[in-house]
């Protein structure tokens, strides 16, 4: 399997943490977003959409990181990342689409650039933009954790979901727009935990290939 991403790209940083969860060894193919190699004619011939993550497994060619998480789960079961029961399942999807869907894609880099070089936003109004919508939806997120009775050391119990592989590229970015987690205890306590794991360590943007010296 070859994996085309970039370091700091958070729907990366997902498919990097679930291909380690699995055990799964894959090529590392980066693409430069800050020099635009995503928009190139070679990416966009492998995926016309010009976004990052792609995984090609052999003649197979899978975009967009929540069609990818379900194949890896479905391909690959174990070690599973989704929960036994229907309603624990629905639960972790529901925790991945709060960031997945609400919170991420308003703070993609695309969006930003169309901030900043459309609209004309300073750097000081992109990250106040990001901060208030991680804020948003890590309200609501802490609120959920704290009212289920059942959560274990991770979103959903004691073995790694979608929801954790989901929260934390998350996080990461929370803290480069400097986001205060100080009233996200439980969030900031999954995070940590997973922090002792290889599988979320090794899938880190810093631990990357392609990331600057000045982010290791």
């Amino acid at each position: 399997m070859k994996l085309y991403n970039f370091f700091r790209s958070g729907t990366s940083h997902r498919l990097r943490i679930a291909l380690n969860l699995k055990g799964l060894d894959y090529e590392y193919v980066a693409v430069d977003l800050r020099r635009e190699e995503h928009l190139g004619a070679a990416f966009k011939a492998l995926n016309p959409q010009g976004l990052v993550p792609a995984l090609v497994d052999e003649d197979l060619v899978l975009i967009q990181s929540p069609a990818i998480l379900e194949w890896l789960e479905e391909r690959y079961p174990a070690p599973a990342l989704l929960p036994a029961g229907a309603e624990a399942r629905a639960r972790v999807r529901a925790l991945a689409a709060l960031v997945g869907c609400d919170i991420h894609p308003v703070n993609n880099r695309r969006i930003l650039e169309y901030l900043r070089h459309v609209l004309g936003c300073k750097e000081e109004a992109v990250d106040s933009w990001c901060r208030h919508w991680i804020k948003q939806g890590f309200d609501a997120l802490e609120a959920l954790l704290a009212a289920d009775p059942t959560r274990g050391r991770f979103c959903v119990g004691d073995q790694p979901t979608f929801a954790d592989v989901y929260l934390v590229p998350q996080v990461e970015s929370a803290r480069r727009f400097k986001l205060d987690l100080d009233p996200y205890p439980r969030i900031r306590a999954i995070d940590q935990f997973c922090a002792t794991l290889d599988a979320f360590r090794d899938a880190a943007p810093a631990a990357q290939p392609d990331a600057p010296a000045a982010a290791a």
